[in-house]
């Protein structure tokens, strides 16, 4: 029996892959001082070409998006020379990428950034430290004007642009685990009271006015958006938000995406207000092409295709600890298991 996992997938017109093995976005923070790309990511990332499809460890729009050390940015030219050379590194060896267009909201801090605030849909604050940094304490984010908002948007589809002067195949937007947009869709984060809060469509509407504006800029099918419709990270869980994801992913349908990402650690996790798994409440809401993620093994993964619970496989740890992930699951070889200290270079 011919293994699902390794079938040739077609995206749309543009984009083809030679599996359905996607490389989940890791954030990694060893970009440079710069937050350019380094020599060593480009071998990082060209090692793991025979995934499908890489998407890129989560990637800033512009400064004050920044949240963690080093975490590589497409808002200079030096950053998009320095993606360049991952790209091109990747297309050599045969593989595909896109990268993960990031900002992240509330979890944000002026550490990392010139500037005394942070922000968000609303003054809803964080509570807690950044990792890696843990001195460092969240502040209160100050919610963002309208202007703010259309910048904001202005700024992603700019980044959208940037990533194909890098040699990006497309680009994937980060509207998951508990970041900017991600804010916007959820009631624990979202207390506003204009036409970005309150209902279902004004909550959606920042997602999708980002959606649309970096579509129209690059194009839909080079176009992907990750989602978490059942909070768990950085933000509180609320019956009300499957209202919210009802909208959101009904408007999806009606979008050409190349495709949507699921945002969550563990799959197995379950959510009363959504009926249970989060993979299969988006499957009953959006027909097209789905990515599933979250403790996959090869073999419940190749299950789930089977059984058409998403159309791709993202994989994350098990590529950190496997750089040749693929080959090893296409020869039935024993894989490395993942461990922290793995996260201190870049194999």
């Amino acid at each position: 029996m011919t293994s699902k996992l390794f079938e040739t997938y077609t995206l749309n017109d543009q984009i083809s892959l030679k599996n359905r093995i996607l490389m989940a976005p890791l954030t990694r923070c060893m970009a440079d001082d710069q937050l350019v790309p380094t020599d060593a990511m480009a071998e990082y990332y060209a090692r793991r070409a025979d995934a499908g499809l890489i998407i890129s460890e989560a990637t800033i729009i512009r400064p004050d998006g920044q949240g963690y050390p080093n975490t590589p940015g497409l808002f200079t030219p030096e950053q998009i020379t320095g993606w360049r050379k991952v790209t091109d590194a990747v297309h050599t060896n045969g593989g595909k990428i896109f990268a993960q267009l990031w900002h992240t909201g509330r979890v944000a801090h002026p550490h990392f950034f010139d500037g005394d605030k942070v922000l968000a849909p609303s003054a809803e604050k964080v509570e807690g430290t950044v990792p890696r940094m843990r001195d460092l304490s969240y502040i209160t984010p100050t919610p963002a004007t309208h202007d703010d908002i259309s910048q904001l948007i202005a700024d992603y589809a700019q980044a959208a642009s940037n990533a194909i002067d890098a040699g990006f195949d497309g680009i994937e937007i980060h509207a998951a685990n508990g970041y900017l947009i991600d804010q916007f869709l959820h009631f624990d984060s979202n207390k506003r009271n204009d036409e970005y809060g309150e209902t279902p469509q004004n909550m959606s509407r920042f997602a999708l006015e980002v959606i649309d504006a970096v579509s129209e800029r690059i194009g839909a099918e080079r176009t992907a958006v990750r989602l978490t419709p059942g909070a768990y990270f950085n933000m509180q869980a609320d019956p009300r938000d499957k209202a919210v994801f009802d909208y959101l992913l009904a408007q999806l349908e009606q979008r050409t995406l190349a495709f949507v990402h699921i945002g969550i650690f563990d799959d197995a996790m379950e959510f009363d207000f959504l009926g249970g798994r989060v993979s299969d409440y988006v499957r009953a809401n959006y027909s097209n092409t789905l990515v599933g993620v979250g403790g996959f093994t090869p073999q419940t993964g190749e299950q789930a295709l089977r059984e058409a619970r998403f159309d791709l496989l993202a994989i994350g740890r098990p590529f950190i600890a496997n750089p040749d992930y693929v080959e090893k699951v296409r020869q039935g070889k024993p894989l490395t298991d993942y461990s922290e200290e793995m996260l201190a270079s870049l194999v």
